[in-house]
């Protein structure tokens, strides 16, 4: 059986359709960092919220598009982030933006 964290990073990268070297560097940890966390090896705080933060987001981000979906939003330049993509926002410690992004796309302000 899973850990509670494992679950929690495979649901990011199923629901994202992001790989584990990917969750990683979203996550500004190694890919051997996740690979502990998977395991039961809990992460420092930070790293913790940022985690929760990621799966929140991407949970968020699955009521609109289906994981293949997802993974090119998080990487296509958008608009409203003035030509950033949303994946280097959340590297750049800025989710919130991405976070907002999403928001408008419940409220059908954003394609």
């Amino acid at each position: 059986m899973p850990t509670a964290l494992a679950a929690r990073l495979d649901s990011i990268q199923g629901k994202g359709g992001i790989n584990a070297r990917e969750v990683a560097d979203l996550l500004g940890a190694s890919p051997a960092a996740v690979s502990r966390w998977r395991r039961g090896r809990m992460p420092e705080q930070d790293r913790l919220r940022l985690l929760l933060d990621l799966d929140w987001l991407v949970r968020q981000l699955a009521d609109f598009y289906e994981p293949d979906e997802a993974r090119l939003w998080l990487f296509a330049r958008h608009p409203l982030l003035q030509g950033d993509r949303p994946f280097d926002r959340i590297k750049q410690g800025q989710m919130e933006d991405v976070l907002t992004l999403i928001d408008q796309l419940g409220s059908g302000a954003v394609v």
